[in-house]
């Protein structure tokens, strides 16, 4: 036993269980992502090395994880917190709150690898 928990409990999966890649957009950059996961698990997805360091409660309390979002099909803008959005195909997400916004700015230098595979 660890501090009193079985180490069972850290053979749980980081992801939900999933077959194929979704594409969201995150500040007009295009990206893909695991089908089934929450957005703030799937921003995790696009970098790894960062978000789980972020201040983020993952239960709707810090409010660190706001994003502004447009889901597919709609023009209305809405507030969300990643950490309850399940990420959809063609969602499209706006704003980021400034948490978010310093663990994914590697995704937004110049010379940063596209996280979208491509067909070259």
């Amino acid at each position: 036993m660890i501090g009193g928990m079985g180490a069972d409990r850290f053979n749980v999966p980081l992801y939900r269980p999933f077959e194929k890649l979704i594409s969201i957009t995150v500040r007009g950059k295009p990206m893909q992502v695991p089908e089934n996961q929450i957005l703030l698990r799937a921003f995790q997805y696009l970098c790894p090395e960062t978000i789980p360091f972020g201040r983020y409660c993952w239960n709707e309390e810090c409010q660190y994880c706001r994003v502004v979002i447009r889901k597919a099909g709609s023009d209305k803008l809405s507030q969300a917190l990643s950490c309850k959005l399940m990420a959809e195909e063609g969602l499209e997400i706006m704003e980021l709150a400034p948490e978010l916004q310093w663990n994914l700015s590697q995704l937004f230098q110049e010379n940063a690898p596209h996280p979208m595979p491509t067909d070259e």
